[in-house]
């Protein structure tokens, strides 16, 4: 490996172990307090598998400590905080990686002079989870240029794939697809109001799954999205604009969250105005990554359906690098797949029934 001093740029954020990201990154929906991240978050259209290989590096050249660069969105969830632990479980020194890990609090002009660090760093690798999904192809060129091989992983870019060895992450598309296609079951032609909490403009994970429920809207003429806007994937956020549509709509039916923490604010703000929901209320939530405290409000009956993006997606970066090590192609795209869950009570084609057990066996 190259032999040179990293300086790790670690921002201070304090990360819990995986399960006890969901209990305690958050906080849980204020009438409802005896329970407590990816791709959170992939362009408009996610790449599809492709069918050529990236072509490998040579293998380096001495069995030394693998240099890995992550610059990471933020904390902005739990999602996100049990991303980012299992990225750094996995890159830890004890299996051989010196990781340099930066919290770009979602500040995209941070984050690609944080790769533009990593580049005269010379690291071996360099893993992007990108804040928004336009404005890299400068950035990758120059990592191009440098021969440090570029993992773009959670999200997607807007950029010639040429320009970075691989890519990684779920399907956005599909999961907004996954749930609008679970509400048209289980509305079974009735009539759909709904509002949509959107996660942070710009985010591949925002506009993937802004696409795919959409295609779904459009398939079913007694539905109106009466409005769409940012929480931020935020809990607060999310109370925000659920406050925001509560003075401005009064014949909404259905909430899209686009994230789990979004839902608990959305929770909140109906908590405060009266409004019932969930699977015995007035108003049926839909929420996106499936974390613990999610799933746990799934279980309860709150959030009627949540499909999940897994955070758990270090183990498939660090497969990349080891067959770059060893000097093998890689495939250029790497899915992750999801799964969806619905609140016991409720059988679908599209998703599963959450249970106890169900809950019990998540580690996130």
């Amino acid at each position: 490996m190259k032999k040179k001093v990293v300086s790790l740029l670690v921002a201070a954020m304090t990360v819990a172990s995986l399960t006890a990201c969901a209990n305690s990154g958050s906080d849980a929906p204020a009438a409802n307090q005896d329970q407590a991240p990816a791709p959170a978050e992939n362009q408009a259209a996610d790449p599809a598998p492709a069918e050529s290989q990236a072509e490998a590096p040579a293998p380096a050249a001495d069995g030394g400590t693998i240099s890995v660069g992550f610059a990471q969105v933020g904390h902005e969830s739990d999602w996100r905080a049990a991303n980012t632990k299992n990225y750094q479980d996995t890159f830890s020194a004890a299996n051989g990686y010196e990781l340099s890990f930066v919290d770009c609090d979602n500040d995209h002009a941070v984050q690609i002079e944080t790769v533009r660090g990593f580049i005269e760093q010379e690291l071996d690798y360099i893993c992007i989870a990108p804040i928004q999904s336009a404005g890299w192809d400068t950035v990758l060129q120059e990592a191009k240029d440098a021969g440090i091989p570029v993992l773009i992983v959670d999200r997607a870019v807007d950029a010639d794939p040429s320009l970075y060895t691989t890519a990684l992450g779920c399907d956005m598309v599909a999961e907004g697809e996954a749930a609008g296609n679970w509400l048209a079951e289980y509305l079974n032609g009735e009539d759909a109001n709904i509002l949509v909490i959107e996660g942070s403009v710009g985010a591949s994970a925002t506009l993937g799954r802004t696409e795919g429920f959409n295609n779904i809207v459009a398939q079913n003429s007694n539905w109106k999205v009466l409005d769409s806007q940012s929480g931020d994937f935020t809990q607060a956020g999310g109370q925000e604009v659920m406050e925001s549509f509560i003075k401005s709509y009064s014949d909404f039916n259905v909430v899209v969250c686009q994230n789990d923490n979004e839902a608990y604010g959305a929770m909140d703000a109906m908590d405060a105005a009266g409004i019932t929901y969930g699977v015995d209320g007035d108003v049926t939530i839909i929420s996106f990554d499936a974390t613990h405290d999610g799933l746990q409000y799934t279980l309860d009956g709150k959030i009627t359906c949540n499909v999940e993006c897994n955070p758990l997606q270090a183990g498939f970066a660090e497969d990349v690098i080891k067959k770059l090590q060893a000097g093998e192609a890689v495939d250029a795209w790497t899915l992750v797949v999801d799964e969806a869950f619905v609140a016991p009570g409720i059988t679908s084609n599209y998703a599963v029934t959450m249970s106890q057990e169900v809950l019990d066996g998540r580690a996130y």
